[in-house]
């Protein structure tokens, strides 16, 4: 076991900004053991704000994922592809397990589809050709919509 800092009157445990996988350990078995004058406040802190943070960001990009492909099966009806339905499944799974388990999330799902959506637009146009005016300025899909399962545009 790497250990590198030395807090008063405790072992020697990694440093955050060295070793964080050993420090993450450290400071969760200081958390089990009630250890709590040793343990590294400001960093976990900072890395439970973070956790939260990136589970918005992953329903965001699963949101963008499936906006990007329902874009696509509107726009080139021609090139639809079993991986294009295939991705479009996966999302909404995505999406549907990380709402499951992040229900705060789920409630601000409009606010992140609103933020996704000009960024499927960029992906979209660059990967259909098309320029970003051909498709709405705003979302044309509803919450209900992009969660349901079965629902595909034409």
């Amino acid at each position: 076991m790497a250990r590198a800092k030395e807090k008063p009157g405790t072992a020697r445990y990694a440093d955050y900004k060295t070793d964080f996988q050993q420090w993450s350990v450290d400071q969760a078995e200081l958390l089990r053991s009630g250890n709590m004058h040793a343990i590294d406040l400001p960093n976990v802190i900072e890395e439970l704000e973070s956790m939260g943070r990136e589970q918005e960001h992953a329903l965001a990009s699963f949101y963008r994922v499936l906006l990007i492909h329902l874009l696509k099966w509107v726009h080139q009806p021609s090139k639809r592809t079993r991986s294009w339905s295939n991705t479009i499944g996966r999302e909404r799974a995505n999406i549907e397990d990380r709402e499951d388990m992040n229900r705060s999330l789920a409630g601000r799902a409009e606010e992140l589809v609103t933020w996704a959506y000009p960024r499927a637009v960029r992906d979209a146009a660059r990967e259909t050709g098309l320029p970003r005016t051909a498709f709405p300025k705003t979302c044309p899909y509803t919450l209900d919509q992009l969660r349901n399962p079965d629902f595909l545009p034409e």
